[in-house]
């Protein structure tokens, strides 16, 4: 059953996939030109998209949802990257550096109102934020190294 519903979210999830490869910021992002400015903003808003999802998941989980619950792995939880990220660009008092851009806003709400509405399509934001940002974002990841001299971090 795991296997046919990835397979369903991946094929339900192309063409948008395909959109989002085409913005202006990814096109770039993918040919190498990526400033730290935009990118710091990026890892920002991931911040508050992943905290809202990983807290309405947990929630969901604990309370055994029996969609959702199964699909929350505390070990895949993206936030204490995105913490010791976030030191790094803008520093030890970065909690008061940062807001959402009203599109992180926008996702954030989303995810809110699916939780309370319909918790089980939080499946789908879950797919898309964890499979693809743990698989592109290794590509992603030695993209923005490279063109932001970063090294490892």
């Amino acid at each position: 059953m795991a296997v046919a519903l990835a397979s369903q979210l991946r094929e339900g999830t192309k063409k948008a996939h395909t959109m989002a490869e085409n913005t202006g910021f990814v096109s770039c992002f993918l040919k190498g030109v990526v400033d730290k400015v935009s990118y710091r903003t990026l890892v920002a808003d991931l911040y508050f998209v992943y905290s809202a999802m990983e807290e309405e998941i947990g929630k969901l989980r604990d309370q055994g949802h029996p969609v959702v619950g199964p699909v929350g792995f505390p070990e895949l939880n993206r936030r204490e990257s995105l913490e010791q990220d976030l030191a790094f660009y803008f520093g030890a008092d970065w909690r008061s550096s940062i807001q959402p851009t009203p599109g992180a806003q926008q996702y954030v709400a989303r995810i809110h109102q699916v939780a309370s509405e319909a918790p089980e399509l939080l499946v789908g934001h879950h797919y898309t934020r964890y499979i693809g940002d743990l698989s592109g974002g290794q590509i992603l990841k030695n993209i923005a190294q490279k063109a932001m001299n970063l090294g490892e971090h």
